[in-house]
């Protein structure tokens, strides 16, 4: 199995347990359950920020949030900065779906990792602790390339003498006055 099979494998897995235990709970979509989670860790989040979050348009944050206030598990309040505004928060019912929610994914969580050898669960642990962290922090900005690769360095053509460029490869003397170029 390579690197990519085990991430893709592990990526379904949680995935998979993820959606079993939405469908336990009951009651609410496994698309509903992120923007439930996003009201609950951050309340009096406005619909834009909510959108942002996900990484859905506003529209589509809109129409989940409809079925979460239809549900009794959000609900909407105006902006105590402006009217136009409007800020989100989870009900004590939505509190609790995610609560049931949590508590039935980390049950399988820490079933999978009971049945690893005692020795290796801190050291697993550990691992997706340093992991979790990396997928949480974005990656810094690669520095600009120039365009068409990494510039040739062409000072060792160069006679010290004259100026001239070697025109022989690979080049030992200046071909207009004879003089011996630098080596590499």
């Amino acid at each position: 199995m390579t690197g990519d099979d085990v991430l893709l494998a592990l990526t379904r897995a949680v995935v998979g347990l993820s959606t079993r235990a939405a469908g336990q709970v009951g009651g609410i979509s496994v698309h509903q359950l992120p923007a439930l989670t996003v009201l609950c860790e951050q309340e009096g989040t406005e619909l834009a920020e909510l959108a942002r979050a996900l990484g859905i348009t506003v529209s589509t944050a809109s129409r989940l949030v409809d079925r979460l206030v239809a549900a009794g598990l959000a609900d909407r309040q105006h902006s105590p900065r402006t009217r136009r505004e409007v800020v989100l928060q989870p009900t004590a019912a939505g509190r609790a779906v995610l609560e049931r929610y949590d508590a039935l994914r980390l049950t399988a969580l820490r079933a999978a990792l009971e049945a690893l050898p005692a020795a290796r669960r801190d050291t697993v642990l550990a691992a997706l602790d340093e992991y979790g962290t990396a997928l949480r922090t974005p990656p810094a900005p690669r520095p600009a390339e120039p365009e068409g690769g990494d510039p040739a360095c062409w000072l060792h053509r160069v006679c010290p003498a004259c100026g001239r460029l070697a025109d022989e490869d690979p080049p030992t003397r200046c071909a207009a006055c004879g003089e011996p170029l630098p080596e590499e």
